[in-house]
């Protein structure tokens, strides 16, 4: 789909180019109109530089509010609508009687926008048999939907823009605009068709003519703002009176016309002497009165309009007041106020229940109903029945209701009728807010046939009112009392909550802000764009599906300020997992550590500062075995005590009742939580009336976000007690013991980036062997650090001597043409020192820990009651680990001599009498020892296992070992096995399995991180 990066670079591009003409395909609902980043850089190339802007005005039709951004919500673009007709109906779709007359597709979007634009500006032929890729195995397609539409309007547009300029006329937007509205033909005979196909069906010859006799006319749009007297806000672009009290009395509105000029116009030559005589006409007096005339100058008029909808009969009414040039009648109307009526039927009845009769449909007919949605409603349950026709019918089923700030509430249902019957919705409402019902047959469903379908449809109305609807347990163990109450009818009360994800917080690592350098990300006014590049860490301890949240930038793309947001999941391996844009999605990740990078841009480094510590939340759904239910009591203290479970009810209206809402229990949270993490679910409290009827006895209708902050943890009641033992202990003794641990901490702290820092470790190390001698903790420190040092921990290993560390050097060493031999020696002497070195200290915590006696000590079953028994068998847990781990990295450091020396393995010597010093068994010998204690072929010491079966000559074996560890590993590949894994196939001679595993090294390893 398209992001805020290629949206704002392809503007750029499209002015550096001197375009005429943008075509955009691309749409969806907005929270508020006209407003965004995208929109205020689309006027900024309309006005300053003269583009024409086309773009679909959606297909979420047929239910009124329904255009898309930007195409169908902003004033500079030309939102297009999809027509269809006749010829296109017999030649394209193939239907077999075509109707009389074009009409609009089903499916285009309608306005009026929120703010009460019109939204569609003017309607093109929006289906064609297109050309399509080669990958769909057929050369052309029908193809339909205001994405056509949109690029048929720019066709014609083309024309009229060649033939301008062929005749020196200046192309502007303004003249090209009013040219197409003022000579479109109307499509349906009604005022409201306007909604649904703007000013008509375009008419490029009458735009031709109408540019030709305008040319010498100034390039002028006329800006309208409206808002009703004695508010300030919120200012719109035409007057919607679609909430019941809106629809009851006389309004007065104030309306600014202001005409704008294109950003290169003069002063003195244009601004100062513009000045037209407007005639102020209003479509019905009776409605709508407004001024007879209007002397507009560049500075703008401010007139008030009345409104008076209170005589008028429920449903839908569309009027208009247009300034005609009194000087020039021809040129039609200048400017539009459009003027929207939803007056809702009112629910008085109880129980709530609304029916429309005897509603007749033939194709492409549409019935709107407005309706005054009760309050205390939150669901619907409708019932649709059909009868009086032969074959199929195809319906659209939409609702749609406007609330503040939020897109719009929409429902929609396509419905197929092969026999006349009854179909049953249910969807959610918003008490107190006009829903529109729109019922349409599809445009081409039941040609062919002259029957007229009839449909009844009847809604009733539901709703539990709550006290809370969006509950947050804050993490105490206090039960959350909610408050319900029935207002329209009985209903049953049977609440229901479930936690089933949870929501981890994180803060960036690191934030970098720099500015893009190239030409592309430069806006014509020459500010240069910035970057702003987020860090984010995570582990996984279990792979799973994860999803990115940022609430601040989420779900929004044109009705956003800032340019872009863009994000990449990667591994330690700089391998991309995920990537995504404002809608994130889930990904499933093997477990692991992962960085997530953040991508944000604008031209304003002071908003791009305020985002440093942006907050990004990682959301996972629990595994079925985790999802936490909640219970509910009708006592205070019920979650403690266990009794007054609170099942179901019986809400009477007029009666309140309340209940408890549980914490869950501390014991159930998921592993994966930890403080400051939320748990998300859902709560609902009613249930369909048809639920007992074995339809969907779990379907609840409405719900609601439940959330649980996670507390801090339990704190380990043994924690700071100590043991018996250690309670018993002297106070000397035990401060000495304090005293050595902190010595050892801070020993492995210290670091050895130089010969002076190892040289000063050295002398500590002896220290403090020489202070405690034979004390394993400090000897695995010390273990540690020398594999730390050297960088031999889990070395990559290649039996034919091509060490990855060492073999540059000796390559270098290869190429000297004299001393070589020497200086290579001296290379391999330098890590043999090494190697003994890691081998001498595992040996020291091998020889530190009394394997025999850790061996007894294991064959005994620890009693799980005894306190000292358990910690004495962690005790014992953590000192197994410590003998595998030095007796691993021996074996490690015995192989990487054996292989610089150039030594054969001792059975391998043996049978070809080739004579073997006895460094050679000891790693036989160790390797047994360590398989006294651990799982050798598991992936923490399966390395060792594959170079054993490597040095036996038994080649097959260690490769499939080693694919074992890969597989079951379970975590982001680690390049070590797979290069090993290289090394084995090519000693092998499995030429054609290297070169495949080879080319996906690129894919598992890359060099690099993409670029955003």
């Amino acid at each position: 789909m398209e992001t805020g990066t290629g949206l704002t670079r392809a503007l750029i591009a499209a002015v550096e180019h001197k375009c005429d003409l943008i075509n955009m395909s691309y749409g969806e609902p907005t929270l508020l109109p006209d407003y965004g980043r995208f929109v205020d850089l689309v006027n900024e190339v309309v006005n300053k530089y003269r583009l024409i802007f086309v773009s679909s005005a959606g297909n979420s039709g047929p239910a009124l509010s329904t255009v898309g951004a930007p195409g169908g919500t902003s004033s500079s673009i030309i939102g297009v609508g999809a027509y269809v007709s006749p010829a296109m109906a017999a030649g394209a779709h193939s239907v077999v009687e075509p109707p009389p007359e074009g009409l609009e597709y089903t499916w285009s979007s309608r306005g009026p926008t929120a703010d009460g634009d019109l939204g569609v500006c003017i309607s093109a032929p929006g289906g064609a048999v297109a050309p399509v890729p080669t990958w769909t195995l057929q050369g052309r397609m029908l193809m339909n939907g205001t994405s056509m539409a949109s690029p048929s309007a720019c066709g014609g547009i083309a024309l009229l823009i060649s033939a301008m300029k062929a005749e020196g006329i200046p192309v502007s937007p303004y003249s090209v605009r009013i040219a197409l509205e003022n000579t479109s033909i109307p499509v349906g005979g009604l005022p409201e068709d306007k909604l649904t196909a703007g000013q008509g069906l375009m008419q490029v010859d009458k735009a031709y003519e109408y540019i030709q006799r305008s040319q010498d006319l100034s390039c002028v749009c006329y800006q309208i703002k409206v808002n009703q007297s004695g508010k300030s806000t919120p200012i719109s672009r035409g007057i919607y009176l679609r909430e019941a009290t809106a629809c009851q009395q006389s309004t007065e509105w104030a309306v600014q016309v202001e005409p704008r000029f294109h950003d290169d116009a003069s002063k003195l030559d244009q601004l100062v002497p513009f000045e037209e005589c407007i005639e102020l006409r209003s479509s019905n007096n009776a409605v709508v009165r407004a001024p007879e005339y209007l002397l507009l100058t560049h500075n703008g008029r401010t007139f008030n309009v009345v409104v008076d909808p209170s005589n008028l009969a429920d449903g839908l009414h569309y009027y208009e007041v247009y300034g005609i040039d009194c000087k020039a009648s021809w040129r039609g109307p200048l400017f539009r106020i459009p003027i929207t009526i939803t007056k809702p039927k009112a629910v008085l009845n109880r129980p709530p229940l609304v029916s429309f009769s005897k509603m007749s449909f033939l194709p492409g007919h549409i019935e709107r109903r407005y309706i005054e949605v009760p309050l205390g409603a939150s669901w619907v349950e409708a019932t649709m029945r059909t009868s009086g026709f032969d074959t199929s019918r195809r319906f659209f089923v939409d609702t749609v209701q406007l609330c503040p700030l939020r897109r719009p509430i929409k429902w929609e249902s396509v419905v197929t009728f092969s026999s006349p019957t009854a179909k049953s919705f249910d969807f959610p409402v918003v008490g107190g807010q006009t829903m529109e019902l729109a019922i349409a047959q599809f445009w081409s469903s039941g040609m062919g046939s002259h029957e007229t379908t009839i449909v009844d449809f009847e809604i009733v109305f539901h709703g539990i009112g709550v006290n809370r609807t969006e509950v947050v347990l804050d993490g105490s163990e206090a039960p959350i009392r909610i408050e319900a109450e029935a207002l329209l009818a009985s209903e049953r009360l049977v609440p229901t909550a479930t936690l089933n994800k949870i929501r981890v917080p994180f803060r960036p690592t690191e934030a970098k802000l720099c500015t893009l350098p190239t030409n592309r990300d430069k806006l014509p006014s020459g500010k240069q764009i910035l970057a702003l590049t987020l860090t984010y860490h995570f582990k996984l301890e279990d792979g799973g599906e994860v999803r990115p949240h940022i609430p601040l930038l989420n779900n929004r793309i044109y009705d956003t300020k800032f340019e872009s947001q863009f994000y990449m999941i990667s591994d330690t391996n700089k391998r991309v997992y995920a990537m995504g844009d404002c809608y994130p999605a889930s990904s499933q990740l093997p477990k692991g550590e992962y960085t997530l990078r953040l991508y944000l841009r604008h031209d304003n480094v002071q908003y791009l500062e305020k985002m440093k510590q942006l907050v990004l939340f990682l959301e996972r759904n629990l595994e079925e075995k985790d999802v936490i239910p909640l219970n509910f009591f009708s006592e205070p203290d019920g979650p403690v005590m266990g009794n007054g479970t609170f099942k179901y009810s019986i809400l009477v209206p007029g009666i309140k009742e309340s209940f408890y809402l549980s914490p869950p229990n501390k014991d159930k949270l998921p592993k994966c939580s930890s403080q400051g993490s939320v748990l998300l679910g859902a709560i609902s409290h009613g249930k369909l009336s048809y639920a007992g009827e074995g339809k969907n006895p779990q379907k609840n209708p409405v719900s609601y976000q439940i959330s649980y902050v996670v507390p801090p943890s339990k704190i380990d009641e043994d924690k700071g007690k100590g043991s018996s033992s250690a309670s018993t202990k002297p106070m000397a003794e035990r401060l000495q013991e304090e005293v050595r641990e902190a010595k050892i901490k801070v020993f492995g702290s210290l670091k050895q980036d130089s010969d002076e820092d190892r040289s000063e470790w050295k002398k500590l190390a002896q220290s403090l062997k020489s202070e405690y001698p034979k004390y394993t903790p400090l000897l695995v420190k010390i273990l540690e650090s020398l594999l730390s040092r050297s960088n031999i921990a889990d070395k990559i290993h290649y039996y034919d001597k091509c060490l990855v560390e060492v073999f540059p050097f000796i390559l270098f060493c290869a190429l000297l043409p004299c001393n070589s031999s020497r200086l290579l020696n001296v290379a391999n002497l330098n890590y043999l020192q090494r190697y003994n070195m890691v081998i001498s200290a595992a040996d020291e915590v091998i020889d530190s820990i009394d394997a025999d006696e850790l061996a007894k000590l294991f064959s005994l079953k620890a009693d799980p009651e005894d306190e000292d028994s358990e910690k004495n068998k962690k005790k014992m847990e953590t000192t197994r680990d410590q003998l595998a781990e030095a007796l691993y990295q021996k074996g490690l450091a015995l192989a990487e001599i054996e292989s610089i020396k150039g030594e054969k393995p001792s059975a391998l010597a043996a049978s070809e009498a080739v004579s073997s010093d006895l460094r050679s068994d000891l790693f036989e010998e160790n390797f047994k020892e360590l398989t006294k204690w651990v799982d050798v072929k598991s992936s923490k010491y399966g390395t060792l296992y594959v170079l054993r079966e490597r040095r036996f000559g038994r080649l097959g074996t260690a490769l499939k070992v080693l694919n074992d560890m890969i597989q079951d590993d379970g975590e982001p590949p680690k390049k070590k096995f797979y290069e090993m894994k290289l090394s084995l196939l090519d000693e092998i001679g499995w030429n054609h399995l290297s070169t495949y595993e080879r080319q996906w090294m690129h894919v598992r390893f890359p060099p690099s991180l993409p670029l955003f």
